[in-house]
């Protein structure tokens, strides 16, 4: 029996998977009249035709050469490609590993006739893919000119509204114009980013924010209600959710970390950020730098809002000595064996959720199947009955059961299954870790710290794994020692008392 790979493919956004449905049915039933097994399938979603970035369909061409089939086997021609030199070409590379590509919808002849009409059809395919993105594009540039919204990915803030423009949405522009006013008061990409993915908020199209998604934010002109489209270009075609001049100043600002980004930087992570929040106003409070009048350099937290608008009077907090004390605190308060039992058990039932062994089945089902087979042809053998195609047939049993076993180890090394036992030793390793190492206060924030509320005498912190999702709370107004050498740079007094003093709370 000839083996045959699927491939299937629809161009608009506008068409389903039941496209692909549709063409794989169609080809299995070209397959079983035609006694070919399809053995492998490749399917590419709302992608052209006529470019070379179709994943499945370059995977398909990479599988050619391990010979595991000899028909590619499309629904009809222009599935392939839609144009001529394109599939002149892959139909080369195709051949060269002992493929041929297949039509179900389209019976094409061997011989010099068949060369003839596969031609006219492939160039059939191309015009109609040229006339087609020709149509297209005269309708996008009319709906530009009309500031209607074409295709590509709807800016976060911004949604279509009932005419077909550009309207906006309500909570996405308020994120909107809290990034550009985080940027304008002199947050980095690197704290934004932080700061909004800690806070859950997501990228239009669901991601979270990197770097290249914020700047793409931060110079989009639509948020001055500028529309461009290619060359079209009209201002107040869009509803503007910022001022020209916070956008202004947000463009200046990106200009100047590009010409000297080193200015910009800081030796040190801020590990709070996203996290921290002014106990006072609500605001974040953001990393800082200065020099202290003996030269020193000290690092600080200081209230968004005080530094923007000087409408807070929270007093800035020492980088190294809040991040010390929330992570002391925590260390001895939730990293019990009870609370250890707890995120264990949590870890354990989402992995056994999350655990997609369809694949690794697939190739288990599969080998039970080639030895049964291996077994069948050695029984025929041992009762004297053998052939050259029995010989045959029983090496290429051998081989797909080796590449089965083969495929089946490395599922099973892709998806490594934690136990309890590595699971409680990687969260007992916490209790010993020195606050005092920046790397284990990193780790150990991103892991175990959800929100910290600082106000001038005491912090609130919200841990993650906690299930009534109480608060811990400290309080170091008598903590002198640590705020003594931060004064020289905050300008505040120290309070008097030495002496801390741990508030006892629900957890």
């Amino acid at each position: 029996m000839m083996r045959a790979a699927f491939y299937g493919r629809y161009s608009s956004h506008a068409q389903k998977d039941t496209s692909i449905e549709q063409q794989l049915r169609e080809c299995r039933e070209w397959a079983r009249r035609n006694d070919v097994q399809i053995v492998a399938e490749y399917a590419d979603r709302a992608l052209t035709g006529t470019t070379d970035k179709r994943e499945q369909f370059q995977k398909m061409i990479r599988d050619s050469a391990k010979g595991k089939w000899q028909i590619v086997l499309c629904y009809k021609v222009d599935r392939f490609a839609r144009n001529r030199y394109d599939s002149a070409t892959y139909k080369a590379r195709l051949k060269k590993n002992g493929v041929r590509v297949v039509y179900a919808k389209e019976s094409i002849p061997d011989g010099p006739e068949g060369i003839l009409l596969e031609s006219v059809l492939e160039g059939s395919a191309e015009y109609y893919s040229a006339n087609l993105s020709q149509n297209i594009r005269r309708g996008l540039r009319e709906n530009a000119l009309e500031c209607k919204v074409n295709n590509g990915a709807m800016p976060l803030g911004l949604m279509k509204g009932p005419d077909g423009k550009f309207a906006i949405e309500p909570a996405g522009a308020a994120i909107v114009r809290d990034i550009f006013q985080m940027y304008a008061d002199g947050m980095n990409t690197i704290q934004i980013n932080a700061a909004l993915n800690a806070r859950g908020v997501r990228t239009s199209t669901g991601a979270r924010w990197n770097k290249n998604s914020l700047h793409r934010l931060l110079r989009n002109e639509k948020y001055i209600g500028v529309y461009t489209y290619a060359d079209v270009r009209i201002e107040g075609g869009v509803p503007a959710i910022l001022s020209k001049e916070l956008f202004e100043e947000v463009q200046e600002r990106i200009k100047k970390v590009a010409k000297a980004p080193a200015a910009n930087r800081t030796d040190v992570d801020f590990v709070l950020t996203g996290k921290l929040f002014c106990g006072h106003c609500g605001s974040s409070m953001v990393g800082e730098s200065g020099t202290g009048k003996s030269g020193k350099k000290f690092y600080y937290y200081t209230c968004a809002k005080r530094k923007r608008e000087r409408g807070c009077m929270k007093k800035p907090v020492k980088k190294d000595w809040i991040e010390e004390q929330i992570v002391r605190l925590l260390q001895g308060r939730i990293l019990n064996d009870d609370v250890i039992r707890v995120i264990v058990d949590a870890a354990l039932d989402l992995q056994e959720r999350e655990k997609d062994d369809s694949v690794l089945r697939g190739f288990e089902a599969e080998l039970s199947d080639v030895k049964r087979a291996i077994a069948n042809i050695i029984t025929a053998i041992e009762q004297g009955i053998i052939t050259p195609s029995t010989k045959a047939r029983l090496d290429e049993l051998e081989g797909r059961r080796v590449d089965l076993e083969n495929a089946i180890e490395d599922e099973k090394c892709q998806q490594p299954q934690l136990t309890r036992e590595q699971l409680t030793f990687w969260l007992e390793r916490f209790r010993d870790g020195d606050p005092a190492d920046p790397k284990f206060r990193e780790t150990f924030i991103d892991v175990f710290v959800s929100a910290v509320y600082l106000y001038d005498d005491h912090f609130r912190a919200v841990c993650n794994f906690t299930e009534d999702g109480a608060a811990i709370t400290y309080d170091f107004v008598n903590d002198s020692a640590s705020w003594a050498d931060a004064g020289e740079v905050f300008d505040f007094d120290a309070p008097k008392s030495t002496n801390s003093n741990l508030k006892r709370t629900a957890f």
